[in-house]
């Protein structure tokens, strides 16, 4: 068993979430907002007619298209597709999983790991899907009404992640002592793979892709390369805009936080003088002159003659 397993068997708990827990809201956010517009569009045009033109009229401009010179005409949906939600049911699921995994990987990783990953996954969920959209044969009778939208190519990356830094990592552990995270993100990848023929074969596709991406990252990380590394200092360069105690360009923390002064603030005196000492002081001013003395020195003659 690893270092990971050994040391991490404990429940799943909510705690301080950090970055999983921004994930989650920015999601969540993304979806309300889609559903308080799908509202406006139903009480505005009613229930077929609103479905039809909140799909053309603002799906379409969030969603990924499969659909290459689509794609290029909105090369933004590259970044939105992976945060919108319109079903409620996809939206759940997606999130509960986001949540389970994501506390897994950074009780065992750090929450540092959660937002690149993630945005890792999603990137390669969503190439997946335009290259296999336009290159396989079977799939491109729907290539031009083919989009992508959610987070299950960024979850599965988190899924895979954090099972390959430890796969014998187990939850529910009142269960017979727990089922081993890998028996878990194993069931997911062979639905994902036995699934592709019965339908929304791209968005299995970009599961699968995300959760190789996930896998690869955690190769990349043992072998002591962090792809995210430039994404967190991304991040803090951004926070950093905004916080008053990171001092600006062109000044030191010195400068900024602490005052000016021409006097020491400690000297270090002895508080015992004695002959012997008095005594190796004026053989050095005999050998080495007065001006090879240090000033606790100097300060020790200044006391003796002021005692004699």
């Amino acid at each position: 068993m690893s270092y990971y397993e050994q040391r991490h068997q404990n429940k799943l708990g909510i705690g301080q979430d950090g970055a999983l827990i921004t994930l989650i809201s920015v999601n969540l956010v993304a979806f309300v907002i889609m559903a308080l517009i799908k509202v406006v569009y139903f009480f505005s045009y009613g229930g077929q007619e609103g479905n039809v033109l909140f799909n053309d009229q603002v799906i379409n401009w969030v969603a990924l298209p499969a659909h290459l010179p689509t794609f290029l005409s909105r090369p933004w949906t590259l970044l939105t597709h992976f945060i919108l939600h319109v079903d409620v049911w996809h939206i759940i699921a997606n999130m509960l999983w986001l949540w389970a995994f994501g506390r897994i990987l950074q009780d065992i990783a750090g929450s540092n790991k959660i937002v690149p990953v993630f945005l890792y996954g999603a990137m390669a969920g969503a190439i997946a899907f335009i290259l296999f959209m336009n290159l396989i044969p079977g799939l491109r009778g729907g290539l031009l009404h083919a989009k992508a939208l959610g987070a299950s190519a960024g979850v599965m990356a988190i899924a895979i992640a954090a099972t390959a830094l430890a796969p014998g990592y187990r939850i529910f552990p009142l269960l017979n002592g727990g089922i081993p995270l890998w028996v878990i993100t194993g069931i997911f990848v062979i639905i994902d793979l036995a699934t592709i023929p019965e339908g929304n074969s791209g968005g299995h596709i970009a599961h699968l892709a995300g959760a190789g991406m996930g896998f690869l990252y955690v190769v990349m990380l043992k072998r002591g390369s962090d792809w995210g590394g430039w994404i967190n200092n991304f991040f803090d360069w951004v926070n950093n805009l905004f916080n008053p105690e990171v001092p600006k360009k062109g000044k030191t923390i010195k400068s900024q936080h602490f005052y000016k002064t021409s006097v020491p603030p400690y000297n270090r005196t002895s508080t015992t003088i004695t002959q012997q000492r008095v005594d190796a002081i004026l053989d050095k001013i005999s050998q080495k002159g007065y001006g090879a003395l240090t000033d606790e020195e100097r300060e020790i003659l200044k006391q003796a003659s002021k005692e004699d």
